[in-house]
């Protein structure tokens, strides 16, 4: 079977990344590997996937990257009360779709190999937690490719705003006002910095008008410096101190409470819904989420490929 293609190229010539071309890769990946699972092993099963992580959040109008991104994620959506149930299954699954990507990125010079897979991402629901797969670039063009699977079929994007859900407990761990900083190493703080402005930009269309008033300015800034290079433990330092004084990972739980409360569900307690709940999304909270992220791309491959207006004679 051939390998997934993107209908553009993923990498730029200055070794960027173009978005909307990975996001592509991904999902034709998810087709190739449900495909290949029918064929090889007889197992049947739907499976969705995007990029995660939001860098598509900060790119220009083309969907090319702003700066060069090492690490790669994309989330995987799986059906629950499958073949996949069993471990055997899960692990043919598994070699299927480490083969795929790698086959998938060789035209692009990565050499990827599996080094992991199983382990569990913080906050994730008990019962059915969510997993990652973990594979490294032997050719160092970037650092790994982490697959996040998430036990529940849906769309991409649907999945994106449910994970927020979990990022937020996770980001609070480090951002809790009653614990005060608790990083030091800006390293460390930079990731978390820029998971606080995906989280931000993911979630905005449904923020409070007061707390927009309240974040933006913050937001703005991190942006400007991730921009133009953070690289100063100080500032760095000083940025994370910024966040956590602003209590805005507080604002973004307090959205996301807005919606899910009013059907029993608790967002501080995300790991303990029922099974049935993972990627579900309220109808009210999609119609205010996904379109702008179906905007970010559709804007993308408008400007990739233009369609040619007609003459006027």
């Amino acid at each position: 079977m051939d390998a997934p293609k993107a209908s553009g190229p993923v990498f730029t010539e200055d070794d960027c990344i173009n978005l909307y071309y990975l996001n592509e890769l991904y999902g034709k990946v998810a087709v190739s590997v449900a495909s290949r699972m029918r064929q090889i092993h007889n197992i049947d099963v739907p499976i969705t996937s995007g990029i995660w992580g939001g860098t598509y959040l900060i790119a220009d109008p083309f969907g090319k990257s702003l700066r060069r991104i090492w690490r790669f994620y994309c989330i995987v959506n799986l059906p629950q009360n499958s073949p996949l149930d069993k471990h055997e299954n899960m692990e043919k699954l598994v070699a299927v779709y480490f083969k795929t990507l790698a086959e998938a990125f060789v035209p692009y010079g990565l050499a990827l190999d599996l080094k992991m897979w199983g382990g569990r991402l913080p906050h994730s629901n008990k019962t059915r937690p969510t997993i990652t797969m973990h594979l490294e670039d032997a050719n160092r063009k970037i650092n790994w490719l982490r697959p996040i699977i998430v036990w529940n079929q849906s769309g991409w994007e649907q999945s994106i705003i449910y994970d927020s859900v979990r990022l937020v407990k996770e980001l609070k761990d480090s951002l809790n006002l009653d614990r005060g900083p608790v990083l030091t190493d800006p390293k460390t703080i930079k990731y978390l910095l820029q998971d606080v402005i995906i989280t931000y930009r993911t979630l905005e269309k449904a923020h409070s008008p007061e707390f927009l008033e309240h974040a933006e300015p913050l937001i703005a800034e991190m942006t400007q410096t991730f921009l133009e290079g953070l690289f100063d433990p100080l500032q760095i330092r000083d940025l994370y101190h910024k966040i956590l004084e602003n209590a805005l990972v507080y604002g973004y739980e307090q959205t996301l409470a807005e919606h899910y409360s009013k059907y029993g569900l608790d967002v501080a307690q995300v790991q303990d819904w029922p099974v049935e709940k993972i990627n579900w999304v309220p109808d009210e909270l999609q119609k205010k989420l996904i379109p702008p992220i179906q905007n970010i791309f559709n804007t993308f491959k408008s400007n990739l490929d233009p369609t040619p207006q007609p003459q006027v004679k």
